[in-house]
């Protein structure tokens, strides 16, 4: 895989400035605080870094992945834990909590992945989240 570029920086060691004029990497952070609004309106208005895209189309797409995925996953524990529950209470109560615990995972998994593309944004880094990333970077070329 081909490293991104290196983020740019005046002689004096200052972030570049993006087209929102801000700081790269200040404008790159804000694209994740609202998440997916953030990142939306960061992805529209920013033409020219490259960083600052980045990191906005990976903000909105973790937080669609995050909603999608939370209300998928609630609705199949619901509908689990109400059929195991008609064959044995017991058994629903297993299932209820073997699939709470799996939301709860993906709940922590996606905070952690947001977590740590705000500090990386900050950083100025590029920083891809897995597979969520690959399809960032490749909407944020365009």
């Amino acid at each position: 895989m081909q490293n991104p570029p290196p983020v740019q920086t005046t002689p004096s060691g200052v972030m570049a400035k993006s087209s929102t004029g801000l700081d790269e990497n200040v404008a790159a952070l804000l694209s994740y605080v609202a998440t997916w609004i953030s990142g939306l309106v960061f992805f529209v208005i920013e033409k020219d870094s490259r960083l600052v895209r980045f990191h906005a189309m990976q903000s909105l797409i973790l937080s669609v992945v995050f909603f999608v995925g939370m209300i998928a996953l609630w609705i199949a524990w619901v509908v689990i834990a109400l059929i195991a529950g008609q064959i044995s209470g017991v058994l629903g109560t297993l299932v209820g909590i073997v699939v709470f615990l799996i939301i709860l995972v993906f709940g922590l998994a996606c905070f952690v992945g947001w977590i740590m593309g705000m500090i990386k944004a900050f950083q100025g880094q590029y920083f891809k989240l897995p597979v969520i990333g690959n399809f960032a970077e490749k909407f944020s070329a365009k």
